[in-house]
């Protein structure tokens, strides 16, 4: 006589769980580790912005902001030392990554961050535009990113923008590059 067919999944079990407390233990250690090491990136971002405490308060918009040349809706990328990607400036919210909308008078770049702190970079201010493809934790395709070349107390800063419509970037990159460089002329032929 054979003996009956068992389906197979009927005859696999897994072991019963013996031990509740060893296992509890583990998963308690776990989210332990997961806290202790979320606790760290923190306290790490908060040191990064006291070393940067040289960074002056950001600069707001005026009141009269003039005619809109340029105006992009977008993401905000995040800021760091210029010619340094890596180097995030975390101080005063720069580091924030939040939407973004850009506009671009005679005046300067009111750059309006909902959720993050606003700022506004005068005229004067700006050292020129390129396209790039990444910025400290974003790398995107070739020219996918429009970074912004600024300055602010005695430190160039790069801004990185992607605007919804990135055939918008190199007309950016215009703009931006002529105003720096009219601002510089006008301010060589001053002194």
């Amino acid at each position: 006589m054979t003996p009956p067919l068992i389906p197979l999944a009927a005859a696999q079990k897994s072991a019963e769980v013996t031990d509740w407390a060893a296992r509890i233990g583990w998963v308690v250690g776990l989210l332990l580790f997961i806290a202790l090491v979320y606790w760290l990136m923190r306290e790490g971002w908060k040191w990064r912005g006291t070393l940067q405490g040289d960074v002056p308060e950001l600069p707001a918009a005026p009141a009269e902001a003039g005619e809109p040349r340029l105006t992009l809706h977008g993401r905000y990328h995040g800021s760091t030392t210029a010619g340094q990607w890596l180097d995030r400036i975390v101080a005063h919210g720069l580091g924030t990554r939040s939407r973004v909308e850009l506009t671009l008078t005679d005046q300067g770049l009111n750059v309006v961050r909902p959720g993050a702190q606003d700022f506004f970079v005068p005229a004067a201010a700006l050292r020129g535009a390129r396209l790039d493809k990444g910025i400290a934790g974003k790398v995107l395709p070739e020219g996918g990113l429009l970074i912004v070349t600024w300055e602010h107390g005695n430190k160039e800063i790069d801004s990185g923008f992607r605007s919804d419509r990135a055939a918008e970037h190199p007309a950016w990159v215009a703009a931006l590059t002529t105003q720096s460089t009219t601002e510089h002329t006008e301010t060589e032929g001053a002194r």
